[in-house]
């Protein structure tokens, strides 16, 4: 029987990994939307491992890491900085930013370990409301989130590339 689901914090260290996690778990579920140049553009300004580096090493983003038997399986990123505040509805709004699984590993409990683990750092940290968003037609994440409470509060829009896509930002109060 395998181990179960462990979270940890994301260290400097992690930064190629993490990198190609996310960028494999983007692809595998978002690729087929994009031009080929636009998705290049996207993952190297968000996925490379320079770009990851940086954000382990900053203080406003804290990455978390699940793994089982010592393998990534998936990771979350929060950002202790409120992404929309024409939104915003608390006094100390942090963002998810990223949440994301290796390709096929879906409903193995990850999300939910890393999730649990990002709302406690939140509200260990003072923030009393979390914000993300997440792509209109992702009906799986948004049925994940309202499991926490999460709920739309407003129609937005996420760039790939020169794509944007019609997305929902979604919110809870801490």
């Amino acid at each position: 029987m395998p181990e179960r689901v462990t979270v940890r914090r994301g260290a400097p260290e992690d930064a190629a990994t993490l990198a190609e996690l996310g960028g494999a778990s983007f692809k595998a579920t978002f690729a087929h939307l994009y031009r080929v140049e636009d998705l290049e553009h996207f993952l190297a300004e968000t996925h490379s491992a320079e770009v990851v580096a940086a954000q382990l090493s900053s203080p406003t983003v804290a990455y978390f890491v699940a793994e089982r038997d010592g393998q990534p399986l998936g990771y979350g990123k929060l950002v202790l900085a409120c992404g929309w505040p024409e939104h915003a509805r608390g006094r100390n709004v942090v963002e998810l930013k990223q949440l994301y699984t290796a390709p096929g590993v879906a409903g193995q409990g990850i999300g939910a370990a890393l999730m649990n683990a990002i709302l406690a750092e939140a509200r260990s940290r003072g923030a009393d409301e979390m914000q993300l968003s997440v792509w209109q037609e992702n009906h799986g994440a948004q049925r994940f989130y309202a499991r926490y409470g999460f709920e739309q509060v407003a129609e937005i829009h996420f760039k790939v590339g020169e794509q944007l896509d019609e997305e929902f930002l979604f919110a809870a109060m801490l």
